[in-house]
């Protein structure tokens, strides 16, 4: 049986109750966040904060960089679910994407809800404005891979931002 090819279309068949029966569709939504009327990128990112302040924010780096690969490549797994049952490329309901950009940019901040605001807006500067090479995997690279790609992408560049902010703040 063939699978359907994805479209860079919007419009799916898969239902709201149908991704949330599955782990993986819950996952790729971001809990849930993805299902925001407005903006899902934008409420994904958001979400993502929660974990980050009650939890990753006080992980000594080995460990916080081990919960991005794992993140990342549950992301992969759950995001191609969505992708091969969607028929669509990049689902706007897809959010963990935004959840591991995030993650990625606030690596080693500094303490304060301030740097985590920065982290957030840069990371939704970088996410939305699509720079090379961010613009580049989000239009070659497909499935669960291209769907968490150039959110990871975007994330290294507000990292190294707020890396640069944090130096230059320090002296």
């Amino acid at each position: 049986m063939n699978e359907p090819t994805p479209s860079p279309a919007q419009p799916s068949s898969l239902s709201a109750r149908e991704l949330l029966r599955h782990p993986l569709g819950w996952i790729a939504s971001g809990l849930g966040s993805g299902f925001s009327p407005r903006a899902p990128g934008t409420a994904g990112t958001l979400a993502a904060l929660l974990p980050w302040w009650f939890g990753l924010r006080e992980l000594p780096l080995p460990y916080y960089l081990a919960v991005l690969v794992i993140a990342f490549a549950i992301g992969v797994w759950a995001a191609h679910w969505v992708v091969r049952r969607s028929g669509v490329n990049d689902p706007q309901v897809v959010v963990w994407d935004e959840f591991v950009g995030v993650w990625i940019a606030l690596v080693a901040a500094p303490a304060g809800w301030a740097w985590m605001l920065a982290g957030f807006a840069l990371f939704r500067v970088f996410d939305i404005w699509k720079p090379w090479p961010v613009r580049w995997a989000d239009r070659q690279v497909h499935g669960g891979l291209g769907v968490m790609l150039d959110d990871v992408i975007a994330g290294i560049y507000a990292l190294a931002l707020m890396q640069a902010g944090a130096w230059f703040f320090a002296r």
